[in-house]
């Protein structure tokens, strides 16, 4: 149940991201709304997920997960450009949160 409420929290935070690019420094409505409701769910089901993982395994895997998917949607919805240093950085994150979880750190 921990990595489901965990999924939940990182989709949430990636929401809730995307609708900040959107909200233009919290000038629109709409996006800002979006904005606050998606961390205010993130952070949520977080804390839900330490009940049962431990907190260096659960903040890495939802801060990991998530700027790799936002670099991601930056790049594929976004128009950012996808560099050869970015495409590492995003695979070094990967890379370390498969590690991290099979050190046993939960």
């Amino acid at each position: 149940m921990g990595y489901a409420l965990l999924a939940g929290a990182i989709a949430a935070e990636v929401v809730g991201t995307t609708a900040m690019k959107y909200s233009e420094g919290f000038t629109r409505l709409w996006p800002s709304v979006v904005t606050v409701a998606g961390y205010l769910v993130a952070f949520a089901l977080l804390a839900q997920t330490l009940r049962t993982l431990s907190v260096g395994t659960a903040y890495a895997i939802w801060s990991g997960a998530g700027t790799a998917a936002i670099a991601v949607i930056g790049t594929m919805f976004m128009g950012e450009g996808l560099t050869v240093a970015k495409a590492g950085g995003i695979a070094l994150i990967i890379a370390g949160v498969v590690v991290l979880n099979m050190g046993g750190a939960h």
